[in-house]
């Protein structure tokens, strides 16, 4: 069986050899640009048909699907294009797979030609809405939901669109500075204005945000970004998770799984002044040179000697992709100081490593007891630095420091963790159980590999109570870890009722030259491609289905249509038969059934709960209704919903908070940190564990498994 690695690089002779034809191409000739958006586009539709794991046929139905997602993509709700536009472009809804086979590209130059201009009447637009006063008596409403609207039939048709919607975004506001009127009325030294001037000052504010955002759009969102878009909705279309990365994409993608970038050792934060330092990091090269402080205001980004960009207007998402960089290379930021005079500060990018989105533990005690209770927000890797951050690794420190505690019990929170590393989950797992199959992985022509990703090592670095903490935002390898939990009745797992319900395996296949000698990336990019499944080792899948927590708790989220089965392109659950593996033999299958009965009865019984799980479904239901713009209607919506918000989370709180506390090897991170915001970040974590209803119900859970005479943790 051809190997993963073999895989990856057949497909690099395949298809990187494509691009040998326009390496040089500096993008300065638009004939040029157009020969290297082809070749991208054409190489990406051989890559998915070739290579992907269930490739769906590129033809008018693929094309037609292509169609309606690249304008949701460009206008979500209907406010941009025109029913006008739509017909125009109609011509080219069944061509576009012809264009992926090798067709003159034509549908997205088009799309994007009407999209340039509609923006540059929406701005001229909205800014005639807000420079009229607002009636806010009258007994209208505005739709926000895309999906049940149709585009506008004329320019009339738009304009009121976009004046409810507005309107509303101006209503909230002015309704908000009402209640502070009324709050602060009284008050030594507030000035209580009249509405009108309110409302100036709501469509005021309105002004700035809809600016804001659409200056981003013109700076930020330029025809190589809607292009890149546009590849992306195609290799969504195979699968959501099929996707393309840009350089600058990829970059970021590979330092969020790394948590390590090259930058210059800054916090950023934007307000209506621009985008400014918030805080340096010690010994980082800002800190370094001695020309940068909090408060001054980046203006302009340069890539070494090269042209700067004038970041004015740009999202600090935006500004960071253009700070940060590769190992070594020189940026040169232009800051307005404070003092009102401008310095441009040349700056080596230098290995930034960003350990607060790592593993972190503390412990929590109930009475005399401690509960060790682990945070991942990742599963993250470090491939290209051998010394670099593996979660798997760290779960290990993090435990070891827990058993020097003596804690009686572990909770493992994987909530919102969204995934990352096979690797690193299946060595994950291992710290917990004997050696044996971990997952199962599927290829595309159906063989099915049980061997790869299993636990070699019989020994158990952890043999105590465990306790896995999920949500709808827990995905693929969280769920494998989850999965393997429950298979091997290591521990018993609680949270919403399923997880995200990702079961695909992608590997990123690179295009072009590489862009330096320390990464894997390259000039074109890479897409990220579907080219397996994974099952648990019971031959059940998580695709779409999720992992079922042994106990089920009401959550925030629950309603919300965000899982992979809300997707209408997501691959299809099957199953695969069982493979050979041992089941924990550290307590007795009983003993788990019994208190996994006992504590879902408690949660069900509990009037609480009850009421939260009530809320939510009326929150969730009024959501998708119209919104009321006749401002006595609006109020008392808005009153109801506050209320019902402000009882959840009362209800999703503690009444008695937890006791929670750093470990003794943590005190200095914690309390004593050189990053002295940092510290503070780390002390507010410890604050928001002690409320929290499910590390609660996690607790509990531990402290069943732990009479019930499970094997205790050992040093």
């Amino acid at each position: 069986m051809k190997s993963r690695k073999g895989l990856v690089l057949t497909a690099l002779v395949l298809f990187g050899s494509l691009f040998i034809a326009f390496r040089s191409i500096n993008g300065a000739d638009s004939n040029e640009k157009i020969a290297q958006q082809q070749k991208l586009l054409n190489t990406v539709g051989a890559l998915l048909e070739q290579q992907h794991y269930s490739p769906k046929k590129i033809n008018d139905d693929f094309s037609k699907a292509i169609f309606k997602a690249y304008l949701d993509q460009l206008d979500g709700d209907k406010s941009i294009f025109t029913a006008a536009d739509v017909n125009t472009l109609k011509k080219f809804e069944s061509s576009i797979d012809d264009e992926i086979h090798g067709s003159p590209i034509q549908f997205q130059p088009a799309v994007s030609a009407i999209y340039e201009k509609r923006v540059a009447e929406t701005m001229q637009m909205y800014k005639d809405i807000l420079s009229k006063p607002f009636d806010f008596t009258t007994d209208e409403s505005v739709q926000l939901d895309g999906d049940k609207l149709g585009y506008t039939n004329s320019d009339i048709e738009r304009k009121d669109r976009w004046r409810k919607k507005i309107k509303y975004y101006t209503l909230e506001r002015f309704v908000d500075l009402q209640e502070e009127r009324d709050k602060n009325k009284g008050k030594e030294g507030f000035k209580v204005l009249p509405d009108d001037s309110l409302e100036l000052s709501a469509r005021t504010s309105v002004l700035k945000m809809m600016d804001r955002t659409f200056n981003r759009i013109k700076t930020t969102f330029t025809e190589d970004q809607r292009f890149n878009a546009f590849i992306n909705v195609i290799t969504n279309t195979m699968d959501p998770h099929t996707d393309y990365y840009p350089p600058i994409e990829k970059r970021a993608f590979d330092e969020r799984m790394s948590n390590q970038f090259y930058g210059i050792g800054a916090q950023l934060q934007q307000d209506d002044n621009g985008i400014k330092i918030a805080s340096v990091v010690t010994g980082g090269p800002a800190w370094k040179s001695g020309a940068i402080v909090a408060g001054d205001i980046i203006i302009k980004v340069a890539q070494g000697a090269n042209e700067p960009v004038d970041v004015s207007g740009y999202a600090t998402d935006d500004a960071v992709k253009l700070i940060r960089g590769d190992k070594g290379t020189e940026v040169r930021i232009t800051f307005k100081k404070q003092d009102g005079t401008t310095k441009t500060v040349a700056l080596i990018r230098e290995k930034i490593e960003q350990d607060e989105g790592l593993a972190r533990s503390a412990i929590i005690m109930e009475g005399n007891d401690k509960i060790g209770y682990i945070s991942l927000p990742d599963f993250y890797a470090n491939f290209e630095d051998k010394n670099g951050f593996r979660c798997s690794e760290d779960v290990a420190t993090e435990v070891k420091k827990l058993k020097a505690e003596n804690v009686k019990g572990i909770v493992i929170d994987l909530r919102n963790n969204g995934g990352g590393s096979l690797m690193e989950v299946v060595k994950m797992v291992g710290l917990f159980i004997k050696d044996g199959p971990v997952v199962q992985v599927k290829e595309r022509d159906g063989r099915v590999d049980q061997q790869t990703w299993r636990d070699n090592d019989a020994s158990v670095l952890y043999d105590g109570p465990l306790t896995v903490m999920v949500n709808e935002f827990s995905a693929s390898a969280s769920e494998i870890f989850a999965a393997a939990i429950q298979d091997y009745k290591r521990g018993i797992v609680i949270g919403s009722s399923s997880t995200y319900g990702k079961g695909t395996v992608q590997r990123p296949i690179p295009f072009g030259r590489p862009i330096d000698f320390y990464s894997s990336r390259t000039e074109y990019g890479a897409v990220s491609l579907t080219f397996q499944k994974f099952y648990r080792v019971n031959g059940g899948s998580t695709q779409l289905k999720g992992v079922v927590p042994d106990i089920v708790m009401p959550d925030t989220y629950e309603y919300l249509k965000i899982r992979e089965k809300d997707n209408p392109n997501s691959l299809p659950w099957d199953a695969i038969p069982q493979t050979a593996y041992k089941p924990w033999d550290g307590t007795v299958a009983n003993q788990i059934n019994e208190i996994v009965k006992n504590e879902q009865a408690r949660i069900l019984s509990d009037a609480n709960l009850n009421l939260l799980q009530d809320n939510l479904k009326w929150l969730s239901a009024n959501g998708e209704r119209p919104i009321n713009l006749q401002i006595n209607q609006f109020k008392q919506m808005q009153a109801q919903v506050t209320k019902t918000v402000n009882q959840n989370n009362t209800l999703l709180k503690l009444k008695t908070e937890l006791n929670v506390q750093a470990m003794e090897a943590d005190k200095e991170k914690f309390y004593n940190n050189p990053d002295k915001n940092k510290g503070i970040r780390y002390q507010e974590w410890l604050k928001l564990l002690k409320q929290d209803l499910q590390i609660d119900a996690g607790i509990k859970i531990i402290q069943a498994l732990a009479n019930n005479q499970y094997a205790t943790a050992k040093k």
